[in-house]
């Protein structure tokens, strides 16, 4: 996370020790600089405001359970940046759940659309969530070849915008995309071969 403010010890100890903290609004200040500057940088096309404060409702929750111990459990920035990238994730999968329900209501409101057809499409959307859930989480994927492709192949962006966006040649953006959706289909593929075992 860029520009994170050095940790002050006692700042968490005291939003720590009380969710009502008068402490929590310091926090906040503090902190939302550097929030904001991470949801730009990774994931632009989101709401920031609504990132951070799911990330603050979710830090209420742990950090009385939170012990400051940089040596073995890392920095809070790390803790911090952590929090914030899964609810931008959740964020993500939020927006294309919308965008797919969105399109079958518009399919269905068109006409001629069975039962049999739409039970066909929520299977395959169930199949695609699952895949993809399994691809955002292959450790083995750069978290960067995972935002140039939700950005190209999921959210629908011009290659070169997301190219201008990473520092990237055109050409580098779109054999990233092209890698991850063939990944992607042999996930697919290897889920619709569940029953053909």
């Amino acid at each position: 996370m860029s520009a994170v403010p050095s940790t002050r010890v006692s700042l968490l100890a005291a939003i720590a020790g009380s969710a009502d903290s008068a402490r929590w609004e310091e926090f906040a200040k503090r902190y939302r600089g550097a929030m904001e500057a991470y949801l730009t940088s990774h994931f632009p096309f989101l709401e920031a405001d609504e990132i951070i404060q799911e990330t603050l409702i979710a830090l209420v929750k742990v950090m009385p359970g939170y012990r400051y111990d940089p040596e073995n459990s890392g920095h809070f920035r790390n803790y911090l940046t952590g929090i914030l990238r899964r609810k931008a994730l959740k964020a993500c999968a939020r927006q294309e759940r919308r965008a797919e329900a969105l399109a079958a209501y518009r399919l269905e409101s068109q006409g001629g659309v069975s039962a049999h057809e739409r039970e066909e499409a929520e299977w395959r959307h169930a199949v695609f969530e699952v895949a993809l859930q399994a691809l955002m989480d292959d450790e083995s994927v750069q978290e960067r070849t995972k935002q140039v492709f939700v950005r190209t192949a999921i959210k629908g962006e011009a290659p070169a915008q997301v190219a201008e966006a990473f520092g990237l040649e055109r050409n580098a953006v779109d054999q990233i995309k092209a890698r991850m959706v063939a990944k992607l289909k042999d996930i697919i593929a290897r889920l619709g071969n569940v029953d053909d075992d």
